[in-house]
């Protein structure tokens, strides 16, 4: 292979998945984009109508009234020190201030020295939990790494064999027990073997639950406690898997798992499906914790680390853009 053939290759898979990124934020840009487009796309120069004509457009993608606030009061000062007076000059800064927004927060990923990184996967029943799993263990085998995947969601017999079927596609261990088994078993025989075996990572599922059920957070607190007396600096990493077509309803999600948890990281599924893509602003704005990875379909590869540039220019795309 030719050092010209090894740059080109990291260029080809990101412009594929650009391209995916773009059409699966197509409702969202259709709801938001389609809004800021004829306010502030084009050519003209800005009106005294702009600002309020814009604040629409952004909650109706549910950006959230904080962000949106916030993203207003920053384009305001942005175009007075700026000295703005057309469109695409004030679309351009406004594609700073979001992409700004979003990066904010984010983090390398680091994986510890001399153990495997453990993740504990939480999140509520439909938010493709378990198939997120998977399609982070495709990732993650495709990147070089040892890992194995625990399938700690002991409630639906389903959830287990769905990891069974993932794991063996990819050639990754499954540590299981039978359903209705204690998850905190599975949880702690997952990440002794991920540390005998010195593998790179684990993930450990869990059950999807309502966060407001009280009992069934416990259990995942102890699921918590229970790594953390195999291996004392574990979990390592606290994942939220939201379903984007909730919208809003992500924040009491993501306050309430974090609360009892600390969630340290986010990962939006089923943005394809949903015009409410706008919500990562509103999580970027009012949690503060990093997104660690999107989905925008139903391929494995439509599951890829989030790059805050990048959405915000797929978001932002015209049509005719590739």
């Amino acid at each position: 292979m030719t050092e010209d053939t090894k740059q080109k290759e990291p260029e080809q898979k990101k412009g594929g998945f650009f391209s995916r990124l773009k059409e699966g934020l197509q409702k969202t840009r259709s709801s938001m984009v389609g809004g800021l487009s004829s306010i502030i796309g084009g050519k003209g120069n800005l009106g005294p109508e702009t600002m309020e004509e814009l604040e629409e457009a952004l909650l109706k993608a549910d950006v959230g009234l904080s962000a949106t606030h916030y993203i207003l009061e920053q384009l305001r000062e942005g175009i007075k020190k700026e000295k703005i007076k057309e469109k695409p000059e004030a679309m351009a800064l406004l594609q700073r201030i979001l992409t700004k927004l979003l990066d904010e927060n984010q983090t390398e990923l680091e994986f510890p020295e001399g153990e495997p990184l453990i993740i504990l996967m939480v999140g509520i029943n439909g938010s493709g939990k378990t198939t997120t799993i998977g399609k982070l263990s495709a990732y993650w085998k495709g990147q070089g790494k040892s890992l194995l995947i625990a399938a700690g969601d002991t409630f639906r017999a389903a959830a287990i064999e769905q990891l069974q079927v993932w794991a063996k596609r990819g050639g990754i261990t499954c540590v299981h027990q039978k359903a209705g088994s204690d998850p905190s078993a599975v949880a702690y025989d997952g990440v002794q073997a991920a540390v005998v075996r010195k593998m790179d990572l684990a993930m450990i599922d869990t059950a999807g639950r309502l966060q407001t059920n009280t009992n069934l957070m416990e259990e995942l607190k102890k699921v918590k406690r229970v790594i953390g007396k195999v291996l004392p600096t574990a979990p390592h990493e606290v994942w939220l898997v939201l379903d984007s077509s909730i919208g809003q309803n992500s924040i009491s999600q993501a306050r309430l798992f974090h609360e009892a948890l600390g969630v340290t990281g986010l990962v939006m599924t089923k943005l394809d499906g949903s015009g409410k893509g706008g919500v990562l602003f509103y999580l970027a704005r009012e949690m503060k914790i990093p997104v660690r990875f999107i989905g925008v379909g139903e391929q494995t590869e439509d599951l890829q680390p989030f790059v805050a540039s990048d959405f915000v220019s797929a978001l932002l795309a015209p049509e005719s853009s590739k």
